[in-house]
């Protein structure tokens, strides 16, 4: 018998250490070649790494949540060879990104609530049936696809009486971190007779990964950006009435919600406002206004918030809109979006769908200098030409780094805006 040692490869350009999200084996387990080992988290993203050789565990380098240098020792593996130490050029990290990190997130939550969710990857290899257990889903005998989670994961799930069957997860098993989404966004029991719910036990969550990286974004952000935030009511009754007849002849393009709408609107008032579409460099003092709309769009997903950016969104046309909207959506949430696909907003738009709200003060997402919150639609009497008539309002909030944006331009901008969307067809007038 011989050590194999397992070193940390390079994950990422300019990346000098991961933070472990989730061990997938424990000391004394016997784990194949290609088998998940550990989930790392970087400033960009979180990959699966996987073992080079087949044997037993017996050294892991910590616990989820520490960081671990590029090229130190991540695990060592007791195999029938000689012993040897992986170097990261060895090394390739993982054959797939599991999810992808934010720069800096927004604490209000998704964009539309009614874009379509994403569809759950259930499906599992013959590999991974070897490294994992099979938890039937509730109510036993059923069409639906086998839950796939390790020992610990069900061990845990066990101890805090939650049925597997019930969490959503991307990827092809349950981890620690879809545990912890559960606990924080989606534990309800269901209905119980009064005098008959039992108490769940309190439980220690330890803040690390995704929920970390928000934690730090943040509080970096508003520890930095003196916030204020505006807010003006919209009536949005022409737009709904256009949208509506929209999606009648829309055939098998993605149904139309607010949110590419509202795009449209911003992109066309943004270049008399460029102070708004900037990000901002503390260190060096510079504001870089962008010629170009890069959209990031706050979305919730199972393990938090992500931020998925629209590519220059002043060129895309309300279907072309509607249908990234869709793809971008359901990539974070499938955990399937690409680093790139999750950095370099110079804009971002967070909404709370059909959960609304009077009015948000959404945080910025650093270094922007800008986010604009839609919130819910509301049916309200209003006075017009004397009459008493039915309108279908909405508040429009937005927040601003008070530094490089005065209240004036803000107020400025959002008036803008609401002219185009209270006048629908200017969005598409050329």
């Amino acid at each position: 018998m011989a050590r194999f040692t397992f070193r940390l490869p390079d994950i990422g350009e300019g990346i000098s250490e991961a933070e472990i999200v989730a061990w997938h084996v424990k000391v004394g387990d016997r784990i194949e070649e290609d088998q998940p080992l550990a989930d790392m988290m970087t400033d960009k993203a979180t990959v699966e790494m996987e073992s080079p050789v087949s044997g037993v565990v017996v050294e892991l380098a910590g616990e989820p949540g520490d960081q671990v240098p590029i090229g130190s020792t991540l695990a060592v593996i007791e195999t029938e060879g000689g012993d040897k130490a992986v170097t990261p050029a060895e090394a390739p990290p993982s054959k797939k990104a599991m999810e992808a990190a934010v720069p800096a997130m927004p604490d209000d939550a998704p964009v539309e609530a009614d874009e379509p969710d994403a569809a759950r990857d259930t499906a599992s290899e013959a590999k991974a049936e070897t490294a994992t257990t099979q938890v039937p889903a509730k109510g036993g005998a059923s069409s639906a696809p086998p839950v796939l989670a390790s020992p610990a994961v069900r061990a845990r799930a066990k101890d805090l009486g939650i049925d597997l069957g019930q969490v959503k997860h991307g990827g092809d098993r349950i981890r620690h971190a879809d545990l912890d989404a559960y606990l924080l966004y989606g534990a309800g029991e269901g209905y119980r007779p009064a005098g008959a719910r039992r108490a769940r036990p309190d439980e220690a969550v330890k803040v690390i990964g995704m929920r970390r990286r928000i934690a730090e974004n943040m509080a970096a952000s508003k520890r930095h950006i003196p916030h204020f935030t505006y807010v003006e009511e919209i009536d949005v009754t022409a737009l709904e009435a256009m949208r509506a007849d929209l999606n009648v002849n829309r055939g098998d393009r993605p149904k139309l919600t607010l949110l590419p709408l509202l795009i449209v609107a911003l992109c066309r008032a943004l270049p008399d406002f460029p102070m708004i579409n900037a990000r901002y460099d503390d260190d060096a003092g510079i504001v870089t206004r962008h010629g170009a709309v890069h959209l990031g769009m706050a979305t919730q997903t199972d393990a938090g918030l992500m931020v998925p950016v629209i590519r220059d969104a002043q060129d895309r046309n309300v279907w072309q809109l509607a249908s990234e909207i869709v793809r971008l959506a359901d990539a974070a949430r499938n955990g399937k979006a690409k680093s790139e696909e999750l950095s370099g907003s110079t804009l971002t738009v967070t909404s709370l769908g059909p959960l609304g709200g009077i009015a948000t003060t959404p945080v910025i997402n650093r270094p922007e200098v800008a986010i604009i919150g839609p919130n819910r639609i509301v049916e309200r009497p209003v006075i017009r030409d004397g009459e008493i008539v039915a309108a279908k309002l909405m508040n429009l909030s937005i927040s601003c780094d008070h530094r490089v944006v005065d209240g004036w331009d803000a107020a400025s901008f959002v008036q803008a805006v609401r002219a185009l969307l209270e006048t629908p067809v200017l969005l598409f007038a050329d």
